[in-house]
């Protein structure tokens, strides 16, 4: 990293210094982009911009790099990021592509197998100055092309032995987090003494949350009175979330769900209320509007990392 240089690698160290975490944000559209620019403008804050494979397949290479390239020119502070590679080849082209980072998601691999999979895009990416995110351990629910069953918690030995063997720059674990909209079937617990057992192993290391939006139930219940069926919805404490950033190494921490919930609640709404509408950008533009604020809350009183630019 040049000296001074603002880098991604830069704002993971500081968020790790002072008690912040970068918001990974999933976007699909020009319009979530936009939502997530727009709130880290106003914030001030530093972001992760992330697309999944199957959204890098939705908006197309030749558009997407021209887009992202355009809100960096806007605001330097936001970097590109592919969440959940499930091969090598697709890490490869995001890192050809330019992409800041990537992640590439062995979980679901035998451990060794995980490790050799993960070593080989840390090798390939760091020789273009790609930071790569790893995973050990498995969270449970659906989103995109992820699914599993079952929570799979990680273990520390396990994670000290991973992030040795690898070289990665960042390490999601499952603590406790679920993908999707329907995370838990009663209040959840994160496991932070696991997160406590990690850091002693792997001091000032970057730890990642996945599974991590907190559903807000206001959103819910506006989606399902305009026509939806969202059934036992229910997210991560917002508490917990402050505690696992202030009081331990988590220093990026990944939101999908809120982000969709809040576009679809809203054009439901707009679309119940302005049958005769037809214009995209009238119900589309109210969802990017929510999602906003809802970006913008969890930088302020989540993540911390307001005024961090």
């Amino acid at each position: 990293m040049k000296k001074f240089e603002k880098n991604l690698k830069y704002y993971l160290e500081k968020a790790l210094k002072n008690k912040f975490a970068l918001g990974a944000f999933n976007f699909c559209n020009l319009e979530s982009f936009q939502a997530i620019l727009n709130a880290c403008k106003s914030t001030k804050s530093p972001a992760i911009l992330a697309v999944s494979e199957s959204a890098l397949k939705y908006m197309e290479e030749d558009f997407l790099i021209p887009l992202f390239n355009a809100g960096k020119k806007q605001y330097p502070a936001i970097f590109l990021h592919l969440d959940h590679g499930k091969s090598f080849e697709i890490c490869k082209k995001a890192v050809d592509m330019g992409f800041d980072s990537v992640m590439i998601d062995g979980s679901f691999l035998p451990f060794e197998e995980n490790v050799k999979l993960t070593k080989k895009v840390v090798d390939y990416a760091h020789k273009k100055d790609v930071l790569v995110e790893g995973e050990i351990g498995q969270l449970k629910g659906i989103e995109d092309d992820i699914s599993s069953d079952k929570n799979v918690y990680t273990s520390p030995n396990q994670a000290f032995e991973f992030a040795t063997k690898t070289g990665v720059d960042m390490l999601a674990v499952a603590i406790g987090t679920s993908h999707g909209i329907n995370k838990y079937t009663k209040n959840p617990i994160l496991r932070l003494d696991i997160l406590s057992q990690i850091e002693k192993l792997l001091p000032n290391f970057p730890i990642v949350l996945h599974g991590a939006s907190t559903v807000n139930q206001d959103l819910v219940k506006t989606y399902n009175k305009f026509g939806g069926k969202i059934k036992k919805a229910l997210g991560v404490d917002e508490n917990l979330l402050i505690e696992a950033i202030k009081k331990h190494n988590v220093a990026k921490i990944n939101t999908d769900t809120d982000i969709r919930l809040s576009f679809s609640s809203q054009i439901r709404k707009y679309l119940f209320e302005n049958k005769e509408e037809i214009d995209p950008r009238k119900y589309i533009g109210e969802g990017r509007k929510e999602a906003q604020q809802i970006i913008t809350e969890k930088i302020v009183k989540i993540l911390n990392s307001n005024q961090k630019k």
